[in-house]
């Protein structure tokens, strides 16, 4: 098994929706390449570089942990942030980490002994493990080979193998992902859904613009480029966000505009009861102005505590302005928010007027606002 260093920052482990995370993670990698040029970036948050070049060099094991936790410390800002250690393979060197220690060579399987077995990340496993009495990974690797792969399946019999020290990588503690999320955040990636650039698609135009967007984003900070993108929400001024150019909403955002990735609708597949369905109005109206809206008796139209209509709608006065007569509409779409507090109940109503004019009109507590305009 390799020797190696892990360095696990566990205030990067996370990434925000500013991508601030992503982008100092960067940092640290520059400032451990200046130690190493052989640095991987295991997931976010972790790296790892060989034991054995930089050990020589540094003056030993000790040292060498001492020399990079010191200098990843200047870049995050405090010494919570920062955890370096050396053992034998990925899983054990990132225990050390934890634990801020050097593991002696070929004492990996007497280190991890005393962990819990859920640091092996197999949750289903540990539970079943715990319930027959195994708790930590020495109990686990005391457990015979041929026992623990016929009862409990092949990936268990590779942690088994792991908890003794026989082998050193353990399926999921690389993301295979984060060496391109990386190379999206530094401006480097322009092609295909992991991020579009402003002229809809990953033509030269587009690298260019990314090269040029992460110069003004290094000199006047992250919010100096924004990009639209869609959000979770029931009405269409909710959804609309601007985030960061090259933050975590938009490196999927041909496929996930601002949700999880392959979420199309960009909420994260979040069910919103009351959104109005598509398609999309053109334009959200900043300061929404009062409609007044009529039955053929002359009556307001409002919405009952039910969700109907109380009467059809024939004509409508935006903003105290003449009366339009109403050729269709649809609706209405009711929806509560924020039960577990305030109260809010609103009802969303798409009208057509007789000119051709298609709009989206909120009723709140019987008074109706103009929210947006179809084309």
């Amino acid at each position: 098994m390799e020797r190696l260093v892990a360095v696990w920052c566990p205030t990067l482990l996370e990434e925000g929706d500013r991508a601030d995370e992503a982008r100092e993670f960067t940092r640290v990698l520059d400032t451990l390449e200046a130690f190493c040029p052989w640095v991987e970036a295991a997931c976010l948050g972790v790296a790892t570089l060989p034991a054995r070049g930089p050990a020589r060099f540094f003056g030993g094991e000790p040292a060498l942990v001492a020399l990079l936790a010191a200098a990843v410390v200047e870049v995050v800002g405090t010494t919570e942030g920062v955890r370096v250690g050396v053992a034998d393979g990925l899983f054990a060197a990132l225990l050390a980490a934890r634990a801020e220690v050097v593991v002696p060579p070929g004492t990996t399987g007497a280190f991890v002994a005393p962990w819990s077995v859920a640091v092996l990340r197999r949750p289903e496993l540990a539970v079943t493990l715990q319930r027959l009495g195994v708790h930590t990974l020495g109990q686990f690797a005391a457990l015979p080979g041929s026992h623990v792969s016929a009862r409990f399946g092949a990936d268990a019999a590779a942690c088994h193998r792991v908890a003794r020290g026989e082998e050193g990588e353990l399926a999921g503690l690389r993301d295979p992902g984060i060496d391109r999320r990386l190379r999206v955040v530094r401006g480097e990636v322009t092609d295909g859904p992991c991020q579009p650039g402003f002229f809809g698609g990953a033509s030269a135009a587009d690298a260019r613009a990314a090269r040029a967007f992460a110069r003004v984003q290094h000199r006047l900070g992250i919010d100096a480029v924004l990009v639209g993108r869609l959000g979770g929400g029931r009405g269409p001024a909710e959804r609309a966000r601007l985030v960061p150019w090259g933050s975590r909403d938009t490196q999927s955002s041909s496929s996930a505009p601002a949700g999880r990735p392959g979420d199309a609708t960009g909420d994260g597949g979040a069910p919103w009861p009351g959104r109005v369905p598509s398609p999309a109005p053109v334009a959200v109206l900043v300061d929404p102005p009062g409609v007044e809206v009529l039955d053929a008796s002359g009556r307001p139209v409002t919405v009952t505590g039910r969700g109907l209509l109380t009467s059809t709608p024939t004509r409508c006065s935006v903003a105290g302005g003449p009366w339009q007569g109403v050729a269709a509409w649809a609706g209405p779409w009711p929806a509560t928010e924020r039960w577990w507090s305030t109260r809010r109940r609103r009802a969303r109503l798409q009208i057509v007027f007789e000119g051709g004019m298609a709009c989206l009109l909120v009723a709140e507590r019987e008074k109706w606002w103009m929210e947006a305009l179809y084309d």
